[in-house]
C-alpha cells in the first residue's frame, strides 16, 4: 500500500513564524525530533533560516552554526534527515555529515551550484517554487514552467529524477486566491511524474480556510484537512509541525484508498 510520508518540521530559528525560539538548542532540538519520530515522523526537516513574513536573512556563517550541530546531534536517529537550506555552502557541510535531502525554497534559483553539491552526495532535492509575486502568466502556468525547468536542471547536474521532489510553495509569492487554484489543482502537479510534497502546516492559507482570526498554534484541524486533500489529489509527503494529527489523517485516507482501488 502506497503511504504518505511525513516530514515533521524542526525550526532550530529564534524567529519562526510557528514556534521561534522553541528548540534553538541541540538539546531541546533532539528532544523534540525525537517526539516528531514517535508520532510517525519519516523526515525531519531542519531549518535554520526562518522563512516567516517580514524574515531577516542571516549570514552564511550563523546558518552554519545553527544547523551542523543538529544534524550531528540527530544523525544516529531512525529517520531522513532534510535540511532545509538555499545556499550549496550548507548543502555541502549537512550532507558530508549525514543528511540526505535537501528542501530548497529557490529550486536552485539562489545558488544552481546546490544541484551540483546534491548530486556529488546522491541525495534527494525538494524544489519549491518562489519568486516575486509578480507574473505574467497564470499562477499554476508559471509554477509547472519554473519547477520543471528547475527539475531539468537538476537532472542535467546528476540528480536522478526519483531524488527529486517538487513542492508547489504555499504561502510563497502567491495571494491567497491564487493559493487556492494551485491547491485545486495539485494533480497536475503530480502529473509531472515527480514527487510532491506539499507544505501547508499552520500557513495564512489555513487561516483564511477556517475563516480568519486563528492563532497559529488553532490551525491544526484546518492543516488536516488540506493534507487530506492533498492525498486525494496524489500528494506523496506533507511537511507539517502536527505530526501526529496528520500522521492519522494520511494513514485514514491511505487505507480508504486502497480499499477504493481494490474494492
Amino acid at each position: 500500500m502506497a503511504t504518505t510520508k511525513m516530514m515533521g518540521i524542526l525550526n532550530v530559528t529564534p524567529d519562526s513564524f510557528s514556534d521561534g525560539g522553541a528548540y534553538n538548542s541541540v538539546e531541546q532540538a533532539r528532544a523534540h525530533a525525537e517526539k516528531l519520530i514517535s508520532e510517525g515522523a519519516d523526515i525531519i526537516d531542519i531549518g535554520g533560516v526562518s522563512t516567516r513574513p517580514g524574515y531577516t536573512e542571516v549570514s552564511l556563517k550563523e546558518e552554519l552554526e545553527r544547523v551542523i550541530p543538529v544534524v550531528e546531534a540527530l544523525n544516529d536517529l531512525d529517520v531522513q534527515l532534510s535540511v532545509d537550506t538555499f545556499r550549496s555552502e550548507v548543502a555541502e557541510e549537512v550532507l558530508k555529515r549525514g543528511a540526505t535531502m535537501i528542501n530548497d525554497q529557490w529550486a536552485g534559483l539562489y545558488d544552481p551550484e546546490i544541484f551540483n553539491v546534491v548530486a556529488k552526495y546522491n541525495a534527494e532535492i525538494v524544489l519549491m517554487h518562489n519568486g516575486d509575486g509578480h507574473r505574467d502568466i497564470p499562477v499554476m502556468e508559471e509554477l509547472l514552467l519554473r519547477l520543471l525547468k528547475q527539475a531539468n536542471q537538476a537532472e542535467i547536474a546528476g540528480i536522478p529524477e526519483k531524488n527529486i521532489w517538487l513542492d508547489p510553495g504555499i504561502g510563497f509569492a502567491k495571494s491567497r486566491e491564487e493559493e487556492r487554484i494551485v491547491m485545486s489543482r495539485l494533480d497536475e502537479l503530480v502529473a509531472t511524474g515527480y514527487r510532491v510534497l506539499l507544505a501547508t502546516s499552520r500557513k495564512r492559507l489555513v487561516n483564511d480556510l477556517l475563516g480568519g482570526e486563528m492563532s497559529v498554534d488553532e490551525r491544526d484541524e484546518g492543516t488536516a484537512a488540506t493534507t487530506a486533500f492533498g492525498i486525494e489529489k496524489g500528494v506523496h509527503a506533507v511537511r507539517v509541525h502536527n505530526v501526529l494529527m496528520n500522521k492519522r489523517v494520511a494513514k485514514t485516507i491511505d487505507a480508504l484508498k486502497e480499499i477504493d482501488n481494490h474494492g
